[in-house]
């Protein structure tokens, strides 16, 4: 037993080792800062409140695409009572958001992730830059 002072002491530096991290941005005042997005200029409400939006925008999306597939319906109705059609490209991009270089993207590469919609949906003004 008269190694126990050994053994306290690298249960000591192997903790300290792997909290470093932590206490070095603790100490460092290091701060998580988002992506400078461009806010809509046009709309002043978004189809849902803004915190939620930032963690769950994909969920809603997919729930209106399963809505729009599954049921035929379009019609979304927001918690202030005001109704939008389920549609990325019209309704998010078009009336909302201008573009989607602008708003998602910037997002979307800081998170370093690529979401499928982009697969079926374009950015209309996009397109029409590019062909002509």
């Amino acid at each position: 037993m008269r190694d126990r002072g050994v053994i306290y002491s690298g249960l000591v530096l192997v903790l300290a080792l792997i909290t470093f991290p932590a206490w070095h941005n603790l100490s460092a005042h290091v701060t998580a800062k988002g992506p400078d997005v461009r806010r809509p200029v046009s709309a002043r409400q978004c189809v849902a409140p803004l915190e939620y939006m930032r963690t769950s925008h994909m969920k809603l999306l997919m729930d209106w695409r399963e809505t729009v597939v599954r049921a035929d319906s379009r019609d979304f109705t927001a918690a202030g009572g005001k109704h939008y059609n389920m549609s990325l490209t019209p309704t998010c991009l078009e009336q909302c958001h201008g573009a989607k270089a602008d708003f998602c993207d910037r997002c979307h590469n800081y998170a370093a992730v690529s979401p499928p919609c982009w697969n079926c949906h374009l950015d209309s003004k996009a397109v029409l830059r590019n062909a002509l």
